[in-house]
């Protein structure tokens, strides 16, 4: 198998390795780089566990190739609080409205939502629709419609007005 040499920044951090061409960035994140937050559930891109941030937009990290990410700014759940550890508005929104039980589904569901928000002022139905590519067997999602529905309209690039 050809290995390739990549770089990219990870949560702030410059990460350099080599990697087979074939491994993905789930793999070269929770292997290589120690962010086990990022889950893989179904390998398959539905679940929507293993969404992480590249460049500013939510991704299935199971679905790219760590090589596709080399010159790449990934951001994991473990990077998206603040320095001083403040959460960020995805982050409390889905604290607050209990949008979280086993935690499994999580850090998927907090990338999307912390990639729309810092993007855009989304509205509930776009965080809503958002949220469909995401598959939790715990919470019946009434807590994660909370959380969205809380978020939708009351934040602007990452922070609360």
């Amino acid at each position: 198998m050809s290995e390739h040499r990549i770089e990219m920044i990870v949560n702030g951090q410059k990460r350099l390795a080599n990697v087979e061409a074939r491994r993905t960035l789930s793999d070269f994140l929770r292997i290589d780089a120690g962010k086990t937050g990022v889950h893989v559930g179904c390998e398959h891109g539905v679940c929507g566990a293993c969404t992480v941030i590249v460049d500013g937009k939510a991704v299935r990290s199971c679905l790219m190739l760590a090589v596709q990410a080399d010159g790449a700014v990934v951001t994991t759940v473990e990077g998206l609080a603040g320095p001083d550890g403040a959460l960020h508005p995805a982050q409390q929104a889905l604290r607050e409205a209990h949008g979280l039980q086993c935690g499994f589904c999580t850090p998927g569901v907090v990338m999307t939502m912390a990639a729309l928000t810092d993007a855009v002022n989304p509205d509930e139905t776009t965080l809503l629709d958002a949220m469909s590519g995401h598959i939790c067997r715990c919470t019946g999602y009434q807590g994660i419609r909370r959380a969205a529905r809380a978020l939708a309209g009351q934040v602007v690039n990452g922070e609360t007005p």
